[in-house]
């Protein structure tokens, strides 16, 4: 994630200075085990070998002193690349302190409910700005789109959607007489499941962005109040490794090709969705079936499709669909974020 951000930025920087005047600096890179630090800026070109050369070991709050204690720094923001609850739970820290915030972690606004309303109120309150666009959807405008509509009146009451890469590239190719474990065995090889396939499979990413959407939305639900359903067979959940599992799931093909049979006899495809019921107050993550001509049965590869039903789009939702996984998109949705700070603190546009 970071490495292609990196370039991103890298092919980026130069262009922003002489077309916008915009100056953006890497201060800092911090990773798990080392950092480098820089009091002029990093040249991410070669970070890599600036760190082998220079690096020190990791320390968290040295970091953000460093990058937030140079004066001649005007706008300080972190850039959390991780999945890290941990990193997640200094944001408001750093909020309080004055410290912009771009995330596609989506522990924190996932997390407890009353220290994500404890956040939003501090970034509401103060002139720190906090976005997290990349949360769901990687680099599509999903939550730009929600906030659009609702800051210009329209009322939500559904959002619909296939928010899983990986899931969604599973049931395109889950057809045509394929085997389940067969496919699922593709998608790790390919690269877009994480190392233990299990992690897609659960739904709790899905659930994750249900219940970011849902909070956007308005509604005060904890992730414990999003029913799932999970793809995991009960008996695979205690698998001791992803190998066990892989080894383990053609088990359980036949129940899947049931599944797919009875939707092909109906005319119908299977797609795992998330869905954000704001009329009723819930949400949950479920496979459901759609007829062919369903757009949501149009898909292809990993993309990920959202549709927004409100009283604005009440007969035809708003759809918004793209590529919604992997390193390139997610880095093109959090630089996105790093210029519409750049804006907002007085850039020109």
């Amino acid at each position: 994630m970071w490495q292609a951000h990196a370039t991103i930025y890298s092919m980026q920087a130069s262009v922003l200075k002489e077309e916008f005047n915009i100056d953006l600096r890497v201060m800092g890179i911090l990773g798990s085990k080392s950092m480098l630090l820089s009091d002029a800026g990093i040249d991410l070109a070669s970070w890599k070998e600036l760190r082998e050369e220079r690096g020190e070991v990791a320390n968290l709050e040295k970091f953000v002193q460093h990058v937030h204690g140079n004066h001649f720094i005007p706008n300080t923001a972190l850039v959390d690349c991780t999945a890290d609850p941990v990193i997640a739970e200094n944001y408001y820290d750093w909020l309080r302190k004055g410290i912009h915030v771009i995330t596609p972690n989506k522990k924190a606004n996932s997390g407890p409910l009353d220290q994500y309303l404890k956040l939003r109120a501090l970034q509401r309150q103060s002139y720190t700005h906090y976005f997290y666009e990349a949360t769901v959807g990687a680099g599509l405008p999903i939550v730009s789109t929600l906030r659009g509509l609702l800051e210009t009146g329209d009322k939500i009451l559904q959002i619909e959607g296939i928010f899983s890469g990986t899931l969604s590239y599973i049931f395109n190719n889950f057809k045509d007489g394929r085997v389940f474990s067969e496919v699922v065995g593709e998608a790790k090889e390919a690269g877009y499941t994480e190392p233990d396939p299990r992690e897609d499979l659960s739904g709790t990413d899905v659930a994750r962005k249900v219940i970011i959407l849902a909070r956007e939305s308005g509604l005060k639900l904890e992730l414990s109040n999003i029913p799932v359903e999970s793809l995991v067979p009960e008996p695979l959940r205690v698998c001791a490794s992803a190998q066990e599992f892989m080894q383990q799931l053609p088990k359980f093909d036949p129940e899947f090709a049931k599944k797919q049979e009875d939707a092909e006899n109906a005319g119908e495809v299977l797609r795992y969705v998330g869905v954000v019921d704001v009329t009723n107050k819930k949400g949950f993550v479920e496979l459901r079936s759609y007829k062919k001509d369903h757009p949501f049965a149009q898909l292809s590869g990993s993309d990920n499709i959202i549709a927004f039903t409100t009283r604005r789009y009440k007969n035809q939702p708003l759809i918004v669909r793209g590529p919604g996984a992997g390193a390139q998109v997610t880095a093109g949705g959090i630089f996105s974020d790093i210029l519409r700070l750049a804006s907002y603190l007085g850039a020109p546009s």
